[in-house]
Parts: structure tokens; C-alpha cells; sequence
């Protein structure tokens, strides 16, 4: 069996400091993971045709899926996959070439589509599915297919972006503490 972290092409993940990915995670190629991010069982990011940025605090939960768009004659520079600080991305995600901004909370089984760009301080409900190439504005819930805003955040939930982040830090610390067996 492989190594769960592995280069492609070249390109090698880079970890920041206290990073942890689960064994049965998969982390491939042009990735770079910020500080104190964790990434859970069997989730997949895969940078083998774009690059794929993670910022600081963020968690990549259990069976979530990021992957990229390549360059093509269909698009043009295709897109990275750029995530910001302190978002929680919920069980198995799919996130696919798209931009997500600083505290976001990205529901269990969403999906976030190619060129759509989340802005800072959103809430994505379960299942909902942002379409190509559209915007989420900051401070809403959305939620449906395809994604809408249902209404504006409150300010127990804005508080919420740094608590749940923060949350998961303490939890992948005490998973490094225990000695829990990473490649």
C-alpha cells in the first residue's frame, strides 16, 4: 500500500507546522496544507493536473473529495482549488476547482462546483450544490439545489466559524498526542 502524502510529476504536498493527515486519507501532488489543518478517514485531495491551496485551521472531514479543473481548450487555465483559514469542510464534500474564503462551514455531502467562489463567513447547508461558477456572498446560509440564500448569518454563528475550526485543532492534537500512526 502507498504512502498516504505523495508527490506526482514533481510537485510534492507541503505540510505546515502540526498538520495532520489521517493514514487512509490520500494527499496528492501540488497541495500545500496551512498550520494546524487536518485532513480525517478516507478523504482525497488531489493536485495532480492544478494546484490545490489550503489555508490555517482548516478541516478536510471524513470521505470528502477536492480536486481541481485542468487547463483545456474548454477552460482556459483551468482552476485551482484555493481554500482559506478556518473553514470546516463537512463529511464527504466535494469540492472541484473552486475558491473558498476565510471561516466557512461547508456541509455534509455539498457540492461545490468549478469557478463558483464562496466568499469569507458563509454557511453551506448539507447537500446543497453551488453551480459553475457562482458566487456565494459573505454572511448568508445557503442551502437547495442549486444553492441559495436562505438567510442572513447570526452572530452566534459567525462566532461559530472560529469555534468549530479551533475545535477540530484540538481534536487532530490530541489524535498527534496519541501517537496515531501517520505517514
Amino acid at each position: 500500500m502507498g504512502k498516504s502524502v505523495r508527490s506526482y510529476q514533481g510537485h510534492s504536498p507541503k505540510l505546515g507546522e502540526r498538520v495532520f493527515v489521517d493514514c487512509s486519507a490520500v494527499v496528492i501532488g501540488d497541495v500545500e496544507l496551512g498550520d494546524d489543518s487536518s485532513v480525517w478517514p478516507l478523504a482525497v485531495i488531489r493536485g495532480d493536473m492544478h494546484r490545490i491551496r489550503i489555508g490555517a485551521r482548516t478541516s478536510v472531514q471524513d470521505g470528502a473529495v477536492l480536486h481541481i479543473t485542468h487547463a483545456s481548450d474548454y477552460n482556459p487555465g483551468g482552476y485551482p482549488l484555493i481554500i482559506g483559514d478556518d473553514v470546516t469542510i463537512g463529511h464527504q464534500a466535494m469540492l472541484h476547482g473552486c475558491t473558498i474564503g476565510n471561516r466557512v462551514l461547508i456541509g455534509m455531502k455539498s457540492m461545490i462546483m468549478d469557478g463558483a467562489v464562496i466568499e469569507d463567513e458563509v454557511i453551506i447547508g448539507a447537500g446543497a450544490v453551488v453551480t459553475p461558477g457562482k458566487t456565494l456572498q459573505s454572511g448568508f446560509v445557503y442551502m437547495g439545489s442549486p444553492a441559495k440564500a436562505v438567510r442572513e448569518i447570526t452572530d452566534k454563528e459567525r462566532s461559530f466559524f472560529t469555534y468549530g475550526a479551533g475545535n477540530y485543532v484540538k481534536l487532530k492534537d490530541k489524535h498527534i498526542a496519541e501517537g496515531y500512526d501517520q505517514d
